[in-house]
């Protein structure tokens, strides 16, 4: 499989998709580990220093911000985007994928294996009341319970759920049962919304911000985590644009020569404040960000064949951030239909 980076990395992987969920889960698991170095248990309650956060609380703040901005920049853009799919807001894990299953269900507060790990602001899941570490109970009426765990694979069950979500949001609505803090279960039909197709997910042990074609995938050591949430947006939305634009098939299929692979980071670079801007976001971020990283990563992307350099990146970013402000002026709406007005660079006949 084909990624594109943020960080410049440009490969084909011999893993599937689902080999490298699996992967993620695995390294999340080792979290686990460090986690239990920092609780202890008495009287069966859970008893942490509320001044600290563990591993997998900081893991899981990280991923949550990352799906709610993502979220915000997918449900915003999808009037407009070619490639969308219907989604009700919210991520899970599988407590059983992690090396200590029963740690992880009383960290959390759950009462089985599927917790809710982040519900984005303004989602279907959020308007009925679903929250982050209440417990899914069923799908459509199917028990989680039945949904078979693979022992040499345990990362497959969060995978299956998330599968049969996904496919009963085609018909528009999925019934979602849960219980929040163990108490009674909740049994609601959850509307599903159209969003671009670019799901955000977190990578534990990685440094980079890529763009598989229908997902985003940043690591937990990205530096732009330390960034403003509108900054933050940028490079999602720099990700997220090569996936919109469907560089990914595109260069796998006619490669990078000829100034298409420059001409795909340029277009990322550009649709950036177009797709900041509908989602309420700062549009001039997409400068601000490129300002920031550019000058202090410059050993990497930036002094890459497959990139321009930073300062001239800013330039191409500027010229799209007044574009975007003209027709906001034009138009006297804040959104703006980029799909009309936007013009890339890499033509793809």
């Amino acid at each position: 499989m084909a990624i594109l980076g943020f960080i410049n990395r440009w490969y084909a992987s011999p893993n599937s998709r689902e080999m490298q969920i699996g992967h993620r889960l695995g390294l999340l698991a080792t979290l686990l580990f460090l986690a239990s170095g920092c609780t202890t248990s008495s009287g069966g309650a859970r008893a942490f220093d509320a001044a600290l956060t563990s591993p997998l609380q900081e893991f899981q703040n990280k991923e949550a911000r990352l799906y709610r901005i993502g979220y915000r920049l997918a449900s915003s853009n999808a009037s407009y985007c070619d490639r969308i799919e219907p989604t009700l807001g919210f991520l899970i894990h599988d407590a059983s994928s992690y090396k200590n299953a029963a740690s992880v269900r009383e960290e959390f507060g759950l009462i089985g294996d599927i917790g809710v790990q982040a519900v984005a602001p303004g989602s279907p899941a959020a308007e009925v009341g679903l929250k982050q570490n209440d417990t899914l109970v069923a799908v459509d009426g199917q028990s989680i319970q039945s949904f078979n765990q693979d022992p040499d694979a345990t990362w497959r069950r969060g995978l299956d759920i998330r599968r049969e979500i996904a496919h009963s949001a085609q018909d528009g609505s999925v019934m979602i049962d849960w219980s929040s803090e163990g108490a009674a279960v909740h049994s609601v039909e959850v509307k599903a919304v159209d969003v671009c197709k670019s799901q955000v997910e977190l990578l534990s042990g990685d440094s980079g911000a890529l763009a598989d074609g229908t997902r985003i995938l940043v690591g937990d050591r990205f530096p732009g985590l330390a960034y403003s949430d509108d900054e933050l947006a940028a490079v999602l939305a720099h990700e997220m644009a090569h996936n919109i634009l469907g560089h990914i098939d595109f260069l796998v299929e006619n490669g990078r020569s000829g100034g298409f692979g420059r001409n795909s980071e340029r277009d990322a670079d550009r649709l950036m404040p177009w797709l900041l801007a509908n989602a309420g976001y700062d549009p001039d971020a997409a400068t601000r960000m490129m300002q920031q990283y550019g000058p202090r990563h410059s050993g990497g992307i930036f002094r890459s064949r497959s990139h321009d350099g930073w300062d001239e990146r800013v330039e191409l970013i500027e010229e799209q951030v007044k574009e975007v402000k003209r027709r906001q002026s034009e138009t006297g709406r804040a959104t703006v239909d980029w799909s009309a007005f936007f013009k890339p660079l890499l033509v793809q006949n």
